[in-house]
């Protein structure tokens, strides 16, 4: 039976300037403490994320440290492996939710037994949290703001190491030919745009962008 009720992972690379707002959404949630745990995967961070993460110790929070970066799928795949939830939800470093992001979740697939994974819709903010709008998951898909169930994950390989962008589009792809994302129309998720974020860097997109269409070619 698992220790907790959700898992929240926050995979973090070189991001001590947001780390801070994103842990301080999560350690403020409505949801009791004793229901959920916050796994950092720090994948070898070179600036003062380390010093950041010093900051929020305690027993809500575990920190999982790489030595050498491996890429985003590997820390996602490593939290996953090392969670304790029934069920998984991602959150960026660079982003931060609402108070009752994991206890509106959560709810929802504990009173619906159906829905195999639900997401929420979000709001786009500037580096100064400024908001530019508030978006549809469905029309407007992001990697973060969904939360699935932790067996499911497994039994769809979780996310591929190879892919060290689009990682969540592949696994989307996965999942949903043998389960469903459902949708809760509430913006829980604070969603950054900003220069630094690896969806910025339209060369590296672009790379793993026909990786993607030659692995999943007639899918997408």
């Amino acid at each position: 039976m698992s220790k907790k009720l959700v898992s929240v992972l926050v995979p973090v690379h070189n991001q001590e300037k947001y780390i801070g707002r994103c842990l301080r959404s999560l350690l403020h949630q409505s949801m009791n403490q004793f229901n959920y745990e916050i796994i950092i995967v720090n994948d070898a961070s070179t600036d003062r994320t380390d010093y950041a993460l010093e900051l929020f110790k305690g027993d809500l929070i575990k920190v999982i440290n790489h030595d050498k970066r491996k890429g985003l799928p590997h820390a996602l795949n490593m939290g996953i492996k090392e969670s304790e939830g029934k069920y998984i939800v991602r959150v960026d470093s660079d982003d931060y939710v609402n108070e009752h992001y994991l206890l509106f979740l959560s709810t929802f697939l504990e009173m619906n037994k159906y829905m195999d994974a639900v997401a929420c819709d979000y709001i786009l903010v500037d580096d100064n949290e400024k908001v530019l709008g508030i978006k549809n998951f469905v029309e407007e898909p992001i990697g973060c703001g969904i939360m699935f169930r932790k067996e499911q994950l497994v039994k769809v390989g979780m996310y591929d190491p190879e892919m060290k962008a689009h990682e969540d589009k592949d696994m989307f792809i996965r999942f949903t030919e043998r389960y469903k994302i459902h949708r809760i129309e509430l913006p829980l998720y604070r969603y950054r745009k900003h220069g630094d974020s690896m969806t910025a860097n339209s060369e590296v997109m672009e790379k793993y962008k026909e990786k993607l269409n030659k692995k999943h070619k007639g899918k997408i």
